[in-house]
């Protein structure tokens, strides 16, 4: 049997920290406000000459050193982002400019905060057709560079960051067991930059209007995120054949820990099973699973064997799950 396993992992921040004390002095808000109702604490911020391909290329390199692959033998690099470094070519073309993946096929996906999720699952699906060996997939943001800085409802979430898997074809029991896509664009309002694409391009007025910015309507992309992810998270499950026991690391999206928490209570996981690291890196998006991931790899949390579940939920609406046996 012919799986796609992860055989690398790697992960790239800022070295700019912005904690919730910096924000004080730039919004109304208070590290306690803050701290209660996200579980963010601080975030990372790209400064200058950085950008989403910055990151993208450094977690890149990390995750192939792990794996001992070379980037002239990577197939395919996908990357996740709703915030590349333009809107055309893919960021993942800049990447692979960067890494000298010279024979890879690019290109980049847009699906939120659930991008790293889809990209894992369309790359799965190439190397399971047989024209992909090995993958490179990343999810990658700068987000800091779409955020109001002045509206308190989201400037307080957000972070930048990349996370990257090499994925290669093997034989066995070991790799992704099954991944869940889904899409509701009934509610597309609810979480989404309205400004630079074909609807509002960037004009002088546009930008003085400010639709260049991020919009979320937080309560309600709350109450579908807990839903949507335990379901799919129990889908994944019940698609293989277990129970939430059986999982050793649960990686969800790094969004809110009241999220977090209401969905590991969902799924009655208990506490050591659960990865968190957002209190130290904010949402950052499509990156936030698999720099948690890699987080958790290089500090032994997992092991050969593990079952591991990872689950996402973002803009669009967007969410989705992937298992894997490690």
């Amino acid at each position: 049997m012919i799986r796609a396993r992860i055989t690398g992992t790697g992960s790239a921040l800022p070295e700019k920290v912005l904690t919730n004390f910096d924000l004080e002095k730039m919004v109304d808000t208070t590290d306690e406000w803050i701290v209660a109702r996200t579980g963010i604490r601080e975030r990372r911020i790209a400064v200058e000459g950085e950008y989403t391909s910055t990151f993208a290329s450094a977690a890149a390199l990390r995750a192939l050193e792990m794996a001992g692959v070379a980037a002239s033998d990577i197939d395919l690099i996908v990357v996740g982002t709703l915030t590349p470094d333009f809107p055309f070519p893919s960021t993942a073309c800049i990447v692979q400019q960067s890494i000298g993946a010279s024979k890879a096929v690019c290109f980049d996906l847009s699906a939120a905060c659930s991008g790293f999720v889809y990209a894992l699952a369309t790359a799965e699906k190439f190397i399971l057709a047989g024209g992909v060996k090995k993958a490179l997939v990343i999810g990658a943001e700068v987000l800091s560079r779409i955020i109001d800085w002045t509206d308190r409802n989201t400037c307080l979430l957000f972070g930048d960051g990349a996370g990257a898997v090499v994925l290669e074809a093997v034989e066995g029991e070991n790799g992704i067991l099954s991944c869940h896509m889904h899409s509701d664009g009934n509610y597309w309002d609810i979480l989404y930059q309205k400004g630079c694409g074909s609807r509002h391009p960037a004009t002088q007025q546009n930008l003085d209007d400010r639709l260049v910015y991020l919009t979320m309507h937080g309560n309600e992309v709350f109450k579908y995120a807990v839903r949507a992810m335990a379901e799919v998270a129990q889908e994944a499950l019940a698609a293989n054949s277990m129970t939430a026991e059986q999982i050793a690391l649960f990686i969800p999206h790094q969004a809110n820990q009241r999220i977090v928490d209401s969905v590991g209570k969902r799924l009655a996981l208990k506490g050591d099973q659960v990865y968190v690291n957002l209190d130290r890196y904010g949402n950052t998006s499509a990156a936030s699973i698999p720099i948690a991931l890699d987080e958790a790899m290089r500090a032994g949390r997992v092991k050969e064997g593990d079952i591991v579940l990872l689950d996402a939920f973002g803009g669009g609406l967007t969410w989705g799950a992937a298992l894997l046996r490690w």
